[in-house]
């Protein structure tokens, strides 16, 4: 049978180092075919190359048995390759509709596109108001915009990068079922995951990237995931260690009866909110992104002010009229879900991204930015976190997405918070990085800090938190404990309003 894609000898290099080495593979017709690697492997720029983004140094690419020579992503969906990107490739100053629109080139009907939206993304559990704009969008809700825009073109290769990172366990049966169904009608599929559970139970082949060339290959079902995880990072994986909690008499973090318009016409409006975060503990906040999550973070960053001062507390000290910096003062440290332009600056340096909260740490001086002292606090992050880099003068840009957010992590720790906040904090980021983040954060819980986890892992939430509250329209469950619910419970929880338990929790 002929290869649906065939990749022979490709090399890419980035000023002498080589992202990619000498890669050979080859997808077949229908096959759903994974790829895992560490982040830095090498996965992201081989996608690329395929993709036409960016160009090969060396090697040669077969699509249905042709040769295809340098191309961009325009030649690469004429073929009928489509890609969601980690990262996503969206206008933030227009809408979905719009966006999805200017993908496809020529003459559209705005208004007909947007019902096929509407109703590919009801279909498909992915709801996605075709008439907002992107830059009032979720993390979460912008990889729905990617998925669905894929999902339009009936693609012949499917290339997905990470795409249930922000689903419920029914929406990842239910995109499971689609990308089968896909498979039965003869679409290829590349599918990018650190998730071994998922790539063992969809994928029919894997090929494993360590260090930008190919360490070996495997069927996901024959092996395990420890299996996979040693191929992927050539060692076996650390176990997770969790003391129990011992939670602080007081709380560090406090919300009593916080409520909020929305910022915009298109976000959701908080109701009551109330809960507590004692020192020792992790909470954890699951939800589907669009629910009030991304709100419920700025009003307790700072980044907005709360209508009522006493809404928020730290440490018994109302804060709720009190901005980023006041807070920050006061103990609390903050972890974004966005990486690149909110977590940090793209096209600054690290040790200039280390500045951004971390310049109380002696690291300016009387207006003066000490850049020796900021470049060493840079390179003990970059060793302690194992962050690959070329050093402190890389810009944020150039590293992976896993990389970064452990940097960014590593900043944020180094000053010591009281309350840590953290939205998504391991998105997108390989399994042994995943695995040093959520040790970080219990180490840090015990040793006395309040940590706050908004995420959309349920695995990643079951397995560190101590308690869980669910977020649905804008209203919070009452404090669950993981080991009282099952994950099917809370997917359920995060999509049916109707369902959340009653009651606010005492603060």
């Amino acid at each position: 049978m002929t290869p649906r894609l065939e990749l022979r000898n490709i090399t890419k290099r980035f000023a002498g180092f080589a992202a990619n080495d000498d890669i050979s593979m080859a997808i077949a017709p229908g096959e759903i075919h994974a790829v895992l690697g560490e982040n830095g492997a090498g996965k992201s720029t081989l996608m690329k190359i395929i993709y036409g983004a960016s160009q090969a140094d060396a090697g040669t690419m077969f699509f249905d048995g042709k040769l295809v020579p340098r191309h961009e992503p325009a030649t690469a969906r004429s073929l009928g390759i489509e890609m969601v990107y980690q990262h996503f490739a969206l206008f933030e100053s227009v809408t979905v509709v719009e966006n999805i629109a200017l993908s496809y080139g020529g003459g559209f009907d705005l208004a007909a596109l947007a019902e096929r939206v509407s109703d590919l993304s009801q279909r498909y559990a992915m709801p996605i108001d075709p008439h907002r704009r992107v830059h009032d969008l979720s993390v979460g809700e912008r990889q729905r915009v990617e998925i669905v825009r894929c999902l339009l073109r009936t693609p012949k290769l499917l290339i997905l990068d990470e795409p249930t990172s922000v689903l419920t366990p029914q929406a990842v049966a239910r995109l499971f079922e689609t990308l089968r169904q896909l498979s039965a009608e003869d679409c290829s599929i590349l599918y990018i995951s650190h998730k071994l559970d998922e790539v063992q139970e969809l994928c029919d082949t894997a090929t494993v990237l360590r260090n930008g060339r190919v360490s070996g290959t495997a069927r996901p079902r024959d092996a395990t995931a420890a299996e996979l995880a040693r191929m992927m990072v050539g060692s076996a994986l650390p176990e997770i260690r969790i003391a129990s909690p011992h939670p602080t008499p007081r709380p560090r973090l406090q919300v009593q009866r916080l409520s909020a318009e929305p910022a915009d016409i298109h976000g959701t409006r908080l109701e009551d909110i109330s809960f507590a975060v004692h020192g020792g503990e992790i909470v954890g906040v699951a939800g589907v992104s669009g629910n009030g999550q991304a709100e419920l973070a700025s009003l307790l960053s700072g980044e907005r002010l709360a209508s009522d001062p006493e809404a928020i507390q730290i440490e018994d000290r109302q804060v709720g009229h009190l901005g980023v910096s006041r807070r920050r003062e006061m103990g609390l440290a903050f972890i974004p879900e966005e990486r690149l332009g909110r977590g940090a600056v793209p096209t600054q340096s690290l040790w200039e991204n280390a500045l951004l909260t971390a310049h109380r740490l002696g690291l300016v001086w009387s207006r003066m930015v000490n850049r020796t002292e900021a470049e060493a606090f840079s390179r003990a992050i970059i060793e302690r976190f194992d962050v690959r880099t070329r050093g402190p003068r890389s810009s944020a840009q150039s590293l992976s997405g896993g990389n970064l957010q452990k940097y960014i992590v590593g900043r944020e720790l180094a000053l010591e918070p009281k309350v840590l906040l953290v939205s998504q904090p391991t998105w997108g980021v390989d399994v042994g990085a995943a695995a040093f983040i959520r040790q970080t954060l219990i180490n840090l819980s015990r040793g006395g800090a309040a940590v706050l986890v908004i995420s959309e892992e349920l695995d990643e939430l079951f397995e560190i938190c101590d308690r869980l509250l669910v977020m649905c329209q804008g209203r919070l469950s009452r404090s669950l404990r993981p080991g009282d619910v099952d994950r099917e419970q809370v997917g359920l929880l995060m999509t049916r309003p109707d369902l959340v338990p009653d009651g606010q929790e005492a603060a």
